[in-house]
């Protein structure tokens, strides 16, 4: 009975630890971050990138098209997902560290698909960003203030950063944003904080607010900036929530 306890809590902590959308495994934050690489779909879905479209996404998001060696190294810290992209030189694969039926035909390492000579094909994307390692992290403390880099200076360019909030069981992230001076762009598409109700930003895209009370304990803050026009940037407060007790929204504020 115990070792089937330790097995649960294992399973558990690894399914927390993991998103899942559409079959595909999604990497926790932390892990892109460490890597470097990091995973992209087109707005529209799976699989709708051609590899010119896929190059300028890593491409605006400061970074570039992963190599193989690249998507390989982070794979072997353990990124892992189900999904076939575009790499550098018009190479597509994904990466597997687990073997299973339905993914990577039961094997582990790189499942490669090749130089593709059509460009057209559409896959998704391995993204490699230099920058990601210099910005973010993972909080676990029922409160914390975060900056962007340079605070309260201006950050740079071609920036992209993490935040992944994970609180206990049973409570909420009461989320303020104490200072916020991004470029102006009323479309959001050059300088911009994302936020995510889910262990990734691929999937659960809350919006863009200046407070906000979570229902979830887990929650992931993207920051990017473009090639162009920095600013002031922003300090970001959160506070835990007990749910089952309204009365400590107002004494942890």
């Amino acid at each position: 009975m115990v070792i089937l306890i330790y097995l649960f809590v294992l399973l558990w902590e690894e399914a927390h630890g993991w998103g899942f959308k559409n079959g595909i495994f999604h990497n926790s934050i932390w892990l892109e971050q460490a890597a470097g690489v990091y995973h992209r779909e087109a707005r529209s879905g799976k699989y709708k990138l051609t590899y010119a479209e896929a190059k300028a996404v890593c491409e605006y998001e400061g970074g570039h098209l992963a190599t193989y060696k690249q998507l390989e190294a982070a794979r072997k810290i353990g990124f892992h997902i189900c999904a076939a992209g575009w790499m550098a030189k018009g190479r597509v694969g994904y990466p597997i560290v687990k073997p299973g039926t339905n993914c990577g035909f039961g094997k582990t390492g790189i499942i490669d698909y090749g130089v593709r000579l059509n460009r057209s094909e559409r896959w998704d994307a391995y993204c490699y960003n230099p920058h990601a390692k210099e910005c973010g992290g993972v909080f676990t403390d029922p409160k914390q203030i975060f900056k962007s880099p340079g605070f309260p200076n201006e950050y740079d360019d071609n920036q992209i950063c993490y935040w992944h909030i994970r609180l206990k069981y049973g409570q909420r992230i009461h989320l303020s944003f104490l200072d916020f001076d991004l470029e102006d762009d009323p479309a959001c598409l050059a300088d911009y904080v994302e936020i995510y109700d889910s262990y990734d930003d691929v999937h659960g895209f809350v919006g863009s607010l200046s407070i906000l009370l979570q229902q979830r304990n887990v929650m992931t803050l993207k920051f990017l900036s473009d090639a162009s026009v920095t600013a002031g940037g922003f300090q970001i407060k959160y506070v835990a929530v007990d749910s089952l007790s309204k009365s400590s929204q107002g004494k942890n504020t």
